[in-house]
């Protein structure tokens, strides 16, 4: 059994851990809110560049519309709250670096910092993908199927919803390189597994689109393949990175046969 001096002790030694949690959790919520408190006197103007997409593509005679009383300021204000998440977000990684890395050796340490920058990067890519390309795609879609006396009004929080849905969605999808490269750095599988396993992949990719996106098949579809793509990129990379770790431990082995049969000799 565990005596109580050493649950005592063992509780003391993770005070400072906690402490330096709490710590970091503050200031992320203190630049969450700064971010949040500069952006709101714009609150309006963002609803109206996200909402772009969609007003560009209705009828003259179509507008948006706000079903609830208090609409028009709750949902830009919400709109706010998540870009405020949502620019913050390389702060936000790089607390939880500086959180992690007293815990880890100086190998992991040179592959987290890399890794936590091109998934921030990547991610931004996958929302900037969904703006600037799925949005006018799908919108113009789904306004060229309408019948004919169907007037299209969007309600400003179903919009919203729409949209905050498929910028997360691409934005994780766009993890997928990696997502793989750790795979193989890990030893978890090899480029060759990978390969084999693509037909298992695009499969996987539609019905990843068909979970995370709305009931289309356009939108869907303009999910899976970018990242079956990234898929491949992530292959190629991985690849890169086998060949060069391969280098390495075969210098290592032979500096380390020289050193000892200079040690023989």
């Amino acid at each position: 059994m565990v005596s109580n001096n050493e649950s005592e002790s063992s509780f003391k030694s993770l005070v400072p851990h906690f402490q330096e949690l709490k710590t970091r959790l503050t200031k992320s919520l203190i630049f969450i809110t700064i971010i949040f408190l500069f952006l709101f006197p714009f609150s309006d103007s963002i609803y109206n560049q996200l909402a772009d997409p969609l007003i560009r593509n209705l009828p003259e005679s179509s507008t948006m519309i706000a079903i609830d009383v208090a609409s028009p300021f709750f949902i830009p204000f919400k709109l706010v709250m998540i870009l405020s998440i949502f620019i913050s977000i390389p702060y936000l990684l790089y607390h939880l670096w500086m959180f992690t890395a007293p815990g880890l050796y100086e190998k992991e340490k040179k592959l987290v910092l890399p890794i936590l920058v091109s998934s921030s990067l990547l991610f931004y890519l996958g929302a900037a993908f969904a703006y600037f390309v799925v949005f006018p795609l799908l919108f113009s879609f789904f306004i060229a199927i309408a019948p004919d006396g169907i007037s299209i009004m969007t309600d400003i929080g179903r919009y919203l919803d729409f949209v905050i849905t498929l910028f997360f969605a691409f934005g994780f999808a766009f993890e997928v390189p990696i997502i793989t490269i750790l795979l193989v750095i890990t030893n978890v599988s090899t480029t060759q597994s990978l390969s084999r396993k693509r037909p298992y992949v695009i499969v996987g990719a539609f019905i990843v689109g068909m979970l995370l996106t709305p009931p289309d098949v356009v939108s869907q579809t303009l999910l899976a393949i970018p990242i079956w793509l990234l898929y491949e990129l992530g292959i190629f990379f991985s690849r890169i990175i086998s060949k060069n770790k391969e280098v390495s431990d075969e210098v290592l082995i032979d500096d380390l046969d020289k050193s000892n049969n200079d040690k023989k000799e």
